[in-house]
C-alpha cells in the first residue's frame, strides 16, 4: 500500500480491517535461514525475505522487517532490504521496519529522510523509534512521517528485563513508559486536529508495548496503534493480549515471527500458519456471546 495515498491511520486500520490483526516479523538470523536450508550470506537472504513476501503479502496486514538482519550482510543486504519494501510497498500489506532509531538535529533529519520522506530510499509505512534522547528529539522524524502519509512506532514499555531499570523511572510522579504513552498521545492530538480530524480516527504515532507480561500502562488516550510483540514463541497468547490490551484508545497491531516463519521454507506454508494465528487472534478478541 502506497505511502502518501492517504493518512497512515486510515491506511492501518483499513489493512487490520481487511487483512485481520496480525503483523509477522521478518527476522532472518542464521539459524532460521539453516532451518530453511539457505546459506547465511546475500543470496540466501534475499531467497528467504523474497519468499516471504510471496507467501505474505495481500495475506497479512503488516510485515515488520528486522533491519539487523539485513544490515549484517552489508551492503548487499541493505539492497535486498530495499527490495522487499519497494516489493511490499505494490501490494496492500503495509512495511513496519524495525530500526528503533533516534537521535537529535540534523542526525534525526537523516534518519527521517532516509526511511520516512517522501521518497524515502529506504522508505517503508512506518518505522520504529526509541525516544530515549527525549521524545522531543523525534518531533522532525514524526512531522515527516505524518506528511508523508507514514508513521512511527515509539518504544514504550518493551519486554526485555534490562528495559525496566529505565523505563519503570519515576518521571513527575509516572513511570518514563506512561510518559512516552502520554507524549505519543498529545502527538496523535495534534496531528488528528490539523487535519480536521478527531478519533476514533488513528494519528501517527503508535507505542511499543511488549505483550509476554502486564504492562500496567493507561493508553486510554493514545488515538493510535499499539505494535505488542511476543506473541508466539516468546510467550503471549492470543487470549493474552486481548486482556493486556482491552483499555487501547485505537488498534492493537500483535506481532509474531518465529510462530509463522518455522513453518517455513514452503510460502504455503508459512501463509497457512499466519492465517492460523490470524484467526485466533480475531476469535480471541470477539465479545463473548451471551
Amino acid at each position: 500500500m502506497t505511502a502518501g495515498s492517504g493518512s497512515f491511520g486510515a491506511r492501518l486500520a483499513e489493512a487490520l480491517d481487511a487483512r485481520g490483526p496480525l503483523c509477522v516479523g521478518l527476522d532472518p538470523h542464521p539459524a532460521l535461514l539453516a532451518e530453511w536450508g539457505l546459506t547465511d550470506d546475500a543470496d540466501g537472504l534475499e531467497r528467504f525475505a523474497m519468499t516471504c513476501v510471496e507467501a505474505l503479502a495481500g495475506h497479512v496486514a503488516v510485515v515488520k522487517p528486522q533491519s539487523a538482519f539485513f544490515e549484517r550482510h552489508g551492503s548487499r543486504g541493505v539492497a535486498v532490504l530495499e527490495r522487499v519494501l519497494a516489493a511490499l510497498a505494490e501490494t496492500p500489506t503495509l512495511s513496519l521496519l524495525d530500526v528503533k532509531r533516534g537521535d537529535i538535529g540534523s542526525t534525526m533529519d537523516g534518519y527521517a529522510d532516509a526511511y520516512l520522506a517522501v521518497g524515502a530510499p529506504l522508505g517503508a509505512d512506518a518505522v520504529t523509534l526509541s525516544p530515549y534522547l527525549g521524545f522531543r528529539s523525534l518531533t522532525a522524524a514524526i512531522r515527516t512521517a505524518d506528511d508523508a502519509g507514514r508513521g512511527v512506532f515509539v518504544l514504550a514499555r518493551t519486554s526485555n528485563p534490562e528495559g525496566a531499570d529505565v523505563q519503570l523511572a519515576d518521571w513527575a510522579g509516572r513511570c518514563v513508559a506512561q510518559g512516552v504513552v502520554d507524549a505519543a498521545a498529545a502527538a496523535n492530538a495534534d496531528a488528528l486536529a490539523g487535519a480536521g480530524a478527531a478519533p476514533p480516527a488513528l494519528g501517527p504515532v503508535g507505542v511499543v508495548v511488549g505483550a509476554t507480561a502486564e504492562h500496567g500502562l493507561d493508553l486510554s488516550t493514545l488515538h493510535g496503534a499499539v505494535l505488542a510483540p511476543g506473541l508466539g514463541a516468546q510467550g503471549a497468547t492470543p487470549t493474552d493480549i486481548a486482556a493486556r490490551f482491552a483499555g487501547v484508545d485505537g488498534v492493537v497491531v500483535p506481532s509474531a515471527s518465529r510462530s509463522v516463519l518455522d513453518a517455513g521454507p514452503q510460502p504455503a506454508a508459512v501463509r497457512a500458519a499466519a492465517a492460523a494465528l490470524r484467526d485466533e487472534l480475531a476469535a480471541a478478541a470477539a465479545p463473548a456471546v451471551p
